[in-house]
């Protein structure tokens, strides 16, 4: 259906001079679709690092009761879609009355865009923290045993020695994950939040050109694909040449 009507009589190859019409008729809503698409990629990202580094680093100590919880966690995300995680945050966390009887609380979780960065991150936090904990595991246990030498204190330890072998040993396959969150965010739409995806489908439902806007969103997700992965490559090219891949 899709390709018959991009090759319907109101449509030149590829779009052609549609989708210059849509880029000089509606540039605003694409532009901001677009920077909110950046921006929930990039603190998804963050939340979801911060908490991956902290799961990883407690599976890797001796609080075994600590464990069972995070494996828990990496198990119910890894193990759902994500529009079920970003229903439940959203629809979810609203049937609770003492959620939204908690005011501190309930005015950032009646927020489409906090429960979004949320359940980004959440589900970021969940495929990061298995990464990270193989990529701990990679450490040679003799650097470890010379800092414990050295009196180097667990944190330290963690700090200066495991996280650094860890990034340029995750770095590669950590890229995968930031695309997988990029496409993601065409989730997000669905609250009610105008990323490049929301904005294309409102566009849609005033023009009809679902085609068009389609191939757009397909061309715009591409090349910022490739950027992110141009740009991960060119760091990983600075690595030692025994860490690349």
């Amino acid at each position: 259906m899709v390709i018959a009507t991009l090759l319907s009589k109101n449509h030149t190859l590829f779009g052609g001079e549609t989708m210059i019409d849509w880029f000089l008729t509606y540039p605003i809503p694409l532009l901001q679709g677009l920077l909110l698409t950046l921006e929930l990629t990039a603190l998804g990202l963050l939340f979801g690092l911060a908490v991956a580094v902290l799961f990883a680093s407690i599976l890797q100590s001796h609080w075994r009761f600590l464990h069972y919880p995070i494996h828990a966690f990496t198990f119910f995300i890894r193990g759902t879609p994500l529009l079920v995680q970003i229903f439940l945050i959203y629809f979810g966390l609203s049937q609770f009355a003492w959620i939204r009887e908690q005011d501190w609380l309930w005015i950032w979780l009646q927020e489409p865009f906090i429960c979004a960065v949320l359940a980004l991150g959440l589900n970021s936090a969940a495929y990061t923290t298995v990464l990270l904990q193989g990529t701990f595991k990679t450490v040679p246990v003799g650097e470890i045993e010379a800092a414990k030498a050295l009196g180097l204190s667990s944190l330290q330890i963690l700090r200066r020695i495991i996280l650094p072998r860890a990034t340029i040993t995750a770095w590669s396959a950590y890229s995968n994950e930031v695309v997988l969150i990029l496409k993601s965010t065409a989730l997000v739409s669905t609250i009610t939040l105008l990323d490049l995806m929301g904005a294309i489908r409102q566009i849609t439902a005033e023009t009809y050109e679902m085609g068009t806007g389609l191939l757009i969103a397909g061309l715009v997700y591409g090349s910022l694909t490739a950027i992110t992965v141009y740009l991960f490559r060119s760091v990983e090219k600075r690595f030692p040449p025994i860490h690349r891949r």
